[in-house]
């Protein structure tokens, strides 16, 4: 029996899945690479990986390998390869090209057509008749992959790439491929839960890829099934006889698999999902095999007659929903709905941005990574236990004090309370007298006076009075819970103090700044408020960045710079939101010229001197101060 050398290409960052997969399916002489993994094998081999992979996309048999220096020796290669052993001169190919590294090709669309001529030109000098080309349905597609000047010519045996099993409606997009799905279900170890008649569930199953993948290995069901063409069909040296034999063994472990399946259930608030998955489930033949029906993340929980086994999903993100705060809002529900009712269970999910996993209260393991095409995710797999819980930081206001409510109403010390309201009612009493006398609108009331109650308080006096609390992060002796009880205690106190609503009180967390993290944006869908500092008209925001845009503590600054400016040019570098050069120009600066690498300042410093009526010699420059600087010089 002839052995080939054969090629198994794959996602990005999934080769070790792969390896793995081909090792328990028997294949020998394994060997990663970054775009798959190299084996060898028989034509039976190459059979079964392309019915039996769960993550590979393409089954490459190689041809040849051979030197390319130029194109000349690339079309010289080409063509030592008999391609009338493989396919007919009234058949139809195709062929794919990459290149990396490539001295002689950095156009793979030119590297595929000098392979085309190599071929054609060799059919049409022996038949006299050239094959044609299809680039959607050919009858083989070839492939060559140019490392360097390493050429490897390969019949794609696939056809298709297989993560296209054949359950899925194309009309139907769903935000996740199925082998992906696969990898993230064998990376869970679904297989091994499965065999323990453990429970599979995706509480936000869209059109239910995960489900189906995870019944498929549970089935014992080959993935490739479904599919009713593969690249090696039309192919000469194909036999038939072996392909219907490995397919016939597939079909009867299919049947039998099917007879023992676990619970698998989905959930989604999306009817529509609903429906595709029903659509979908129906094509792969496994109707009564996986329950789905539509359900908030709130109400999902397992019946008492289920086996703890996986709860796994793709929740969406802040990019797919469009609102990062309503991602992390379903983000932190989720995490109590896990908490609530799959204690003993195990969880995976996939998000592309970490900051969103930690909203669900829960350690992880170490995450793996893992590309949504060209999306680079982590894979979070944990254990739904007790002790692995933990009440988020959040830094968005409500999200972390709708969290501190739920799990430290009943901690609350009414003396360590009080003891704070009358430390800010004394503050308040002093300071706005100041504030009146100085007219001054915008002030720091507090500043971690009490050490138990680690906050900076800033009163804003606008068209209406907002407050601005930074919670300075707690020293490791601190004891987080703690922390965030006497958070929620002066939280609960602030607008009674001040005699304001909660919603006039935004919440940040204040820790050591690394680079320029104190201009980091929180959410995308803050409000922008006015106020008013000696005579100048500026706008500040409380929700998107955890500075508001306005540093208090240089006021003195800016008056100085208001008094001195008159008939002056006046240079603000590093200007953040040019408060500065407001008040340069509202001192009659000649012309003023604002400098800073963010485009979001500068156009905010822009509105600020839009806000005021300025007009007259004003340049923005989005650039590095310093490099500018020496430009300048």
């Amino acid at each position: 029996m002839t052995d080939y050398q054969l090629f198994a290409t794959v996602p990005k960052a999934m080769d070790g899945i792969l390896a793995n997969e081909l090792a328990v399916l028997g294949v020998k002489d394994i060997k990663q690479t970054i775009a798959g993994v190299s084996f060898t094998g028989s034509l039976a081999t190459a059979y079964r990986i392309c019915l039996w992979s769960r993550c590979a996309n393409r089954v490459l048999l190689v041809l040849d390998n051979f030197t390319v220096r130029n194109q000349d020796d690339l079309y010289q290669g080409i063509k030592k390869t008999n391609w009338f052993e493989h396919f007919a001169p009234t058949d139809s190919f195709a062929v794919s090209f990459s290149a990396r590294n490539s001295p002689a090709f950095n156009n793979t669309h030119f590297g595929a057509l000098k392979v085309k001529d190599a071929i054609v030109d060799q059919m049409r000098a022996k038949f006299n008749k050239r094959p044609d080309i299809d680039t959607v349905h050919p009858d083989i597609r070839i492939n060559l992959y140019l490392n360097g000047e390493n050429a490897q010519l390969s019949l794609d045996l696939s056809g298709e790439s297989l993560h296209k099993r054949g359950y899925r409606d194309i009309r139907v997009l769903a935000p996740i491929k199925e082998n992906l799905a696969a990898a993230m279900l064998l990376r869970s170890k679904w297989p091994e839960i499965a065999k323990q008649n453990g429970s599979l569930i995706d509480p936000m199953c869209g059109s239910g890829t995960l489900l189906l993948e995870g019944a498929l290995i549970a089935a014992d069901y080959a993935p490739g099934l479904l599919r009713e063409n593969y690249g090696f069909t039309r192919w000469k040296q194909h036999n038939n006889e072996l392909w219907q034999t490995i397919r016939a063994d597939a079909e009867q472990r299919r049947d039998a698999g099917l007879q023992k399946m676990p619970v698998i259930a989905g959930y989604d608030t999306n009817l529509r999902a609903i429906n595709a998955a029903n659509t979908h489930i129906e094509r792969a033949g496994l109707q009564g095999k996986i329950h789905v029906e539509r359900r908030d993340i709130n109400a999902v929980s397992p019946a008492d007659s289920w086996a703890p086994g996986l709860v796994i999903c793709n929740p969406p993100y802040g990019e797919r929903m469009g609102n990062e705060r309503e991602a992390a809002k379903l983000y932190s529900q989720f995490g109590d709905t896990l908490k609530a009712g799959f204690q003993g269970w195990q969880a995976t999910l996939i998000i592309s941005n970490p900051e969103l996993g930690f909203r669900l209260g829960i350690r992880s393991q170490r995450p793996i990574t893992l590309y949504n095409g060209a999306l680079e995710c982590k894979l979070l797999r944990m254990k739904i236990a007790p002790e692995n819980f933990f009440i988020p930081k959040y830094k968005n206001r409500s999200e972390r004090l709708d969290q501190i409510s739920r799990q430290s109403t009943n901690s609350l010390d009414s003396a360590g309370a009080e003891m704070f309201a009358n430390r800010l009612k004394k503050n308040l009493k002093k300071m706005s007298r100041w504030a009146r006398r100085k007219q001054i609108n915008c002030y720091r009331l507090y500043d971690a006076d009490l050490p138990e109650y680690a906050l900076a308080i800033d009163i804003y006096h606008g068209d209406q009075t907002w407050v601005n609390v930074q919670e300075y992060e707690a020293p490791k002796t601190v004891d987080k819970h703690k922390a965030d009880v006497r958070l929620a205690e002066a939280m609960a106190e602030i607008p009674k103090v001040l005699d304001i609503s909660t919603q006039q009180v935004f919440l940040k967390i204040r820790r050591k700044q690394q680079s320029s993290d104190q201009y980091e944006k929180l959410n995308e869908h803050g409000q922008f408020h006015i106020i008013e500092e000696n005579g100048c008209r500026l706008l500040v925001n409380f929700e998107n960045y955890i500075d508001t845009g306005l540093f208090l503590d240089h006021r003195l600054v800016r008056e100085m710079i208001q008094r001195q400016c008159a008939g002056k040019s006046f240079l603000n570098l590093f200007a953040y939101t040019g408060s500065a050069t407001v008040h340069a120009a509202i001192g009659g600066a000649s012309s003023t010229t604002t400098v800073d690498m963010s485009r979001t300042y500068l156009d905010w410093a822009q509105k600020n001197l839009a806000l005021n009526n300025i007009n007259g010699s004003h340049a923005f420059i989005q650039a590095d101060c310093v490099a500018w600087l020496n430009q300048e010089a």
